[in-house]
Formats: structure tokens, sequence, C-alpha cells
């Protein structure tokens, strides 16, 4: 599990869409690092104890940015917070392994 951080909207010049966030991460650098995260689970913890689930849909640019799209869109004050960033394939492989212990 990896965090990052929301920097802004995704928008346009008179456009802005609300489930669409740029995220930047501070180990990935390149286009080619982000499209590794392609797929992966984004978290977003509000301080009220909230969470909001999204997805990486696709990179941003050339320096490593990625576009997540949430289930509902972040509020405002959700900018330069962090996410955390969860690898969907492990999480199942975790429910399964928990699942045979709990057979067992």
């Amino acid at each position: 599990m990896t965090t990052g951080k929301v920097i802004q909207f995704r928008r346009g010049r008179h456009v802005i869409k609300e489930r669409h966030f740029l995220i930047e991460i501070p180990k990935i650098a390149t286009r080619k690092d982000a499209k590794k995260l392609i797929g992966k689970e984004v978290v977003w913890k509000s301080p009220a104890g909230k969470i909001i689930q999204g997805k990486i849909s696709a990179p941003h640019g050339k320096k490593g940015v990625v576009r997540a799209i949430f289930e509902k869109g972040l509020p405002g004050q959700a900018i330069t917070t962090s996410v955390e960033i969860k690898d969907p394939t492990r999480a199942s492989i975790n429910k399964l392994n928990d699942a045979e212990v709990e057979i067992k």
C-alpha cells in the first residue's frame, strides 16, 4: 500500500469533472511507471472518518501524475490531502487466505 497526494480536480477551461481527481505519487516520476498503477483502488478518508473509494483510470501528463475516478465526488477540502493506494488483486488474495483459515 502506498500513499499519494490529491492535487486538483480534472478540469478544462470551463468544465470541472467532479468525480475525477489528479493524484501525485512521490515515487512515480514517469508516465511509464504511472501506467503500472492503472486499476488499483484509491481510498480517501475524511477528518470525520468518512471513506470514499475510487480507482486509478489513466496517467495524466508525462511526470507520473495519475487520474482517479471516485464513486462520489470528493469535497474541495480533499485537495492537498493524502490518499491510500491499494492493489485490488492483493486484497482479494488476502480475503481468500482469510477464508481458508476460517474453514480449517
